[in-house]
C-alpha cells in the first residue's frame, strides 16, 4: 500500500496494491499493523457506513464536535466522486484551507480524514457508492456543518447547483463558525 500525505498535516491518501487477472482483482482496502508501520498513527474504526448517490449530490461538509469527533477512511466502490476536507483544527498551520481529490472505484484511492476536519463529497457519476469507516460512533448531538459553497472558503466543486439535503442548506459560514478543535 502507498500512503501520501497532502499538505495538510494528517491529511493522507492511500493507494492499494490492486492484483488483478482474466477473474477480476483483489486488494487489501486496510491492515492496521502497515497503517501503524507507515503512519505512525493508531487507528481504531467502531463503524462503517455506506451510501449510494445520483450524479450531482453533494454531501457535506459535515463534522462531529468533541468528545464524538470522527476520523474517516473513505473510498468510492463504485462510480466516483470529488472528496473535500477542511482543517477545523484551531492551532493548525493550515486552518481553514481544504483539500480535494477524486475517488473512483477505477483508481480505488482511499482519503484518511482525521478528527478536525469537516468533510464532504460530490458525486461524478450516479449510482456512486461511498464507503467509509468511523473512528467514534454517530453522535446526532454533536453533529456539525459548514456550507458547502462558503465564500471564504473557497471551494471549487464544480457544481454550481448541486442536490442537497435539507440540513445540508442550511449549516452556518465559516465566518461564524467558532471552532470546537484545538
Amino acid at each position: 500500500m502507498k500512503i501520501t500525505n497532502t499538505g495538510i498535516k494528517d491529511l493522507i491518501i492511500l493507494e492499494p496494491k490492486v492484483f488483478g487477472d482474466n477473474r477480476g482483482y483483489f486488494f487489501e482496502s486496510f491492515n492496521e499493523q502497515l497503517w501503524q508501520e507507515k503512519t505512525n498513527k493508531q487507528v481504531h474504526f467502531v463503524q462503517d457506513n455506506e451510501s449510494m448517490s445520483q450524479k450531482g449530490v453533494l454531501r457535506g461538509l459535515h463534522f462531529q464536535k468533541p468528545p464524538f469527533s470522527q476520523g474517516k477512511l473513505v473510498r468510492v466502490v463504485q462510480g466516483a466522486v470529488l472528496d473535500v476536507a477542511v482543517d477545523l483544527r484551531q492551532n493548525s498551520p493550515t486552518y481553514g484551507e481544504h483539500f480535494k481529490i477524486i475517488l473512483s472505484a477505477e483508481n480505488k484511492k482511499q482519503f484518511y480524514v482525521p478528527e478536525g476536519f469537516a468533510h464532504g463529497f460530490l458525486t461524478l457519476e450516479d449510482n456512486s457508492i461511498f464507503s467509509y469507516k468511523c473512528t467514534e460512533f454517530y453522535h446526532p448531538e454533536s453533529e456539525g456543518g459548514l456550507q458547502w459553497n462558503d465564500k471564504k472558503l473557497n471551494i471549487d466543486w464544480g457544481e454550481k447547483k448541486p442536490l442537497l439535503s435539507e440540513k445540508d442548506k442550511h449549516y452556518q459560514e465559516f465566518v461564524n463558525f467558532v471552532t470546537p478543535f484545538k
